[in-house]
């Protein structure tokens, strides 16, 4: 995935009700832009850091711009726009970059289903049945190690989506839990349970009843991102 028109950079100012940030650019221009992400953002961002967005010229848009990627305290890049995941995935799995699951005939987005009212990002058609395909975000990293965790806050909604996807798994479906790393140098991904216990309960709940767990690392930088390789999933 290539960024066009290409990204421009900025320093942070602020970041402030959840989808605003004021940012500085290299040509001195204040901006206030568009945050696309509902999380907290932790260890994603420092005031001064640097970061990327892209710029929109749609004079029915009330911001600019939109913030893309971000310098993390860890030194790492990140990208905080939480749309860019599924895109991202559904390039991956159109080029038969997930071998995992590679070979389907048909791929759908937001299909209904569940008991909850839910939506799967993907459903995935084979010859011999349906998968369901639910891809979260990833950016949390730490200081001292490779290790990545989902979520960055507690989310209701994503513990809603383990429940529908074990279902779907008692049922005899086949059910994958896709984290999309977003997040340079990172090796491992495991549960945040010390920010939402009850996500890493429900995940382990899934396991246990059949749900397949992938995680993969992608390559983030201003000009693109791209879905590299598998990491491990821990716990």
């Amino acid at each position: 995935m290539r960024f066009d028109p290409p990204l421009e950079q900025a320093r942070l100012l602020r970041r402030y009700k959840r989808f605003l940030a004021d940012i500085e650019t290299l040509d001195g221009e204040l901006l206030t832009i568009h945050c696309p992400n509902t999380g907290s953002m932790l260890n994603c961002m420092s005031e001064g850091c640097r970061v990327w967005f892209s710029r929109s010229n749609d004079p029915r848009r009330k911001l600019p711009g939109t913030w893309e990627i971000t310098e993390t305290p860890q030194g790492r890049l990140a990208c905080v726009n939480t749309a860019r995941a599924n895109a991202l995935v559904e390039e991956a799995l159109r080029a038969g970059l997930i071998p995992e699951l590679a070979g389907f005939t048909a791929l759908k987005r937001e299909v209904a289903y569940g008991v909850e009212n839910s939506r799967a990002d993907f459903r995935l058609d084979y010859p011999s049945g349906e998968v369901f395909v639910e891809v979260k975000s990833v950016t949390l990293g730490f200081d001292g190690t490779a290790v990545a965790a989902f979520p960055d806050a507690v989310t209701v909604r994503g513990s809603k989506h383990l429940r529908e996807l074990a279902a779907l798994a008692r049922q005899g479906m086949r059910a994958v839990q896709f984290y999309c790393v977003n997040l340079s140098g990172i090796d491992a991904v495991r549960a945040a349970v010390e920010i939402d216990p009850a996500y890493a309960a429900a995940l382990a709940d899934a396991k246990a009843a059949g749900v397949e767990v992938l995680a993969y690392g992608a390559e983030v930088s201003p000009e693109g991102l791209a879905l590299l390789r598998r990491l491990e999933v821990i716990g």
